[in-house]
């Protein structure tokens, strides 16, 4: 039950705004196909238990303030679309129906949505060019700004070499662009196409689509629980439960399991 006799409003004001966002997002259908977004990600087996949905650990949703900082990143690309029209760029961030700017594959099992196509601008670009932004921290964006997208977040290069390729916008370098929601700076990254990273990946998303269909769990990342990346993951106590790599295991993942 909520206190409503503090005089805290803060705490009042944000426990009211948590339950309703965690109510809505409790009410959002299942994504019942591999993400090119997540397919660059350490762990397949994280990206079993994704595809088929698998009840998350206990405490392990999202808590309404995470969820806010995920309004948050959707937020500030809106802001830096507007941003680059201002800057003379012609940005398209829906097709001609309307549309996300997206691709499926493997019967729609695999799927990305893109956050536009960069079709005109400063003649220092090439056009078209695929465009991705991404709302970072500042420890990120630091990263991004020493060590460039590849090496410092595959999982986002990833993404942007399978827009590429399946959007058919190899041609030319992707634009991607990360804003510090620390201090609002802005880093720029021209992306040429790695064709390589688009095979392994669109490869891998096979892989785990085989295996799925076969009832066989891919192996875990790591030889111990205390994995950051296992330590992280919502599905921690529901792998590490389980003595064999072995899809039945997960046991009527629910009602939409594949």
């Amino acid at each position: 039950m909520l206190d409503f006799n503090t005089h805290d409003l803060s705490d009042q004001v944000s426990a009211l705004i948590d339950t309703a966002m965690e109510r809505e997002a409790a009410l959002l259908p299942p994504r019942a196909y591999l993400g090119a977004s997540s397919l660059g990600e350490d762990c397949a087996r994280r990206l079993q238990f994704q595809y088929f949905n698998a009840p998350k650990d206990i405490g392990r949703h999202f808590p309404g303030r995470l969820l806010r900082v995920f309004a948050r990143g959707h937020r500030v690309e809106d802001w830096m679309a507007e941003w680059l029209g201002l800057a003379g760029f012609e940005l398209r961030t829906r097709n001609e129906k309307g549309e996300q700017f997206g691709f499926a594959a493997a019967e729609g099992r695999v799927r990305g949505h893109a956050d536009g196509v960069v079709v005109a601008g400063p003649d220092s670009f090439s056009y078209p060019m695929l465009w991705e932004c991404k709302c970072v921290g500042i420890k990120t964006y630091r990263e991004l700004q020493k060590k460039k997208l590849a090496a410092s977040r595959p999982v986002y290069a990833a993404q942007v070499a399978l827009y590429q390729a399946y959007l058919g916008l190899h041609e030319r370098p992707a634009l991607f662009t990360a804003i510090c929601a620390d201090n609002m700076e802005i880093y720029a990254e021209r992306v040429v196409f790695d064709r390589g990273l688009a095979q392994r990946s669109s490869d891998r998303a096979v892989q785990i689509l085989r295996a799925c269909d076969a009832a066989e769990l891919l192996p875990r990342i790591s030889t111990t629980p205390t994995h950051q990346t296992c330590r992280d993951c919502p599905w921690q106590d529901r792998c590490w439960s389980l003595p064999s790599p072995n899809l039945p295991l997960i046991e009527n993942v629910n009602e939409h399991s594949h």
